[in-house]
């Protein structure tokens, strides 16, 4: 599952900056990495299976303040999928050869105080 981590740094430098992605890019999963935000103090991390809490203790252990905005999936395009194909329909039964193939069974059944019941 693709996953979208966004974790606000404080970072005053470029020099911060590269660090912050270096550490990033580092983590196990990771697709990309990049720096947004205002203020560009926003690091954002789109990856497979990344841990997010991982990371924000690893950023907060190397640059100081480090906290965890949001995690949320990321959903991909529909336009690398297939349309699923349609099922045919069954074609309909020929109305002469319908019935050649079913067999009817009807059976006459008496009541058992009649004498000649051949159930009884």
């Amino acid at each position: 599952m693709k996953q979208k981590i966004i974790v606000k740094v404080q970072m005053n430098c470029d020099k911060c900056r590269t660090k912050a992605m270096k550490i990033a890019a580092v983590e196990e999963g990771v697709i990309s990495v990049a720096i947004e935000g205002a203020e560009k103090d926003r690091v954002v991390v789109i990856g497979d299976g990344v841990d997010s809490a991982s990371l924000t203790c690893c950023l907060r252990k190397k640059l100081g303040y480090a906290t965890l905005v949001s995690v949320e999936e990321v959903k991909e395009k529909g336009g690398d999928e297939k349309p699923k194909p349609k099922p045919k329909p069954d074609p309909k039964p020929d109305p002469k050869n319908c019935c050649q193939s079913q067999h009817v069974f009807i059976a006459s059944m008496g009541y058992a105080d009649e004498p000649n019941c051949s159930i009884m």
